[in-house]
């Protein structure tokens, strides 16, 4: 597992900019997964995009009433199998549905939200990692993270992110939605796959 030193940062927060900092990574690899749904014609990217937008709605309404359980049902016939495709897309996407799916799972049960955090960051890191390992042969370790420009720049987001959910005081409506506006309106994944 990649580890920054975000990641002692996000414990210090609340559980709402947890599950608002998670929600955001998953956004960052939402279109890894729709662009191999669109080379593969696997299934419709947009199932996962309308699991994210619930997410989305019960951090922001407060009205917003989901079954997280039933999510996670549809969410399992949404994963591929890394065996049924020779193309490297499938990897991104399996992680994308990891992400989300270890998501749900914590706001079906708090206990699980720091650890959560703190391996969906190490998760979108390590699927940047991954891409870059493939494409130049060098596997990416803690040692050698640094020297990397698109792992750096993983975790520079990462950062950002999180500055911004710290200087929250209390439940922020306005900061979710801004960062689900910002992050909708510039689609582009943590691996540089643009919608």
């Amino acid at each position: 597992m990649l580890k920054n030193p975000i990641q002692l940062r996000l414990e210090k927060l609340e559980p709402w900019q947890h599950l608002t900092f998670m929600v955001s990574l998953c956004e960052r690899m939402y279109p890894n997964y729709a662009f191999f749904c669109a080379e593969t014609q696997f299934t419709d990217g947009q199932r996962y995009r309308v699991i994210l937008d619930s997410v989305w709605e019960i951090l922001t309404i407060k009205s917003a009433k989901i079954n997280f359980e039933g999510q996670l049902e549809k969410l399992e016939d949404m994963v591929p199998s890394e065996n049924d495709y020779d193309l490297y897309a499938v990897r991104p996407a399996i992680d994308a549905c990891v992400a989300l799916a270890d998501l749900l799972h914590a706001m079906l049960d708090r206990d699980l939200m720091m650890e959560t955090v703190v391996k969906l960051s190490a998760l979108s890191a390590e699927t940047v990692a991954d891409l870059e390992s493939a494409q130049t042969g060098i596997e990416i370790t803690n040692e050698n993270q640094k020297e990397n420009e698109a792992v750096c720049a993983e975790w520079d987001t990462q950062w950002e992110i999180f500055r911004a959910l710290k200087e929250a005081e209390g439940r922020d409506i306005d900061l979710i939605k801004d960062l689900c506006a910002e992050l909708r309106d510039e689609p582009i994944s943590n691996i540089g796959i643009e919608l």
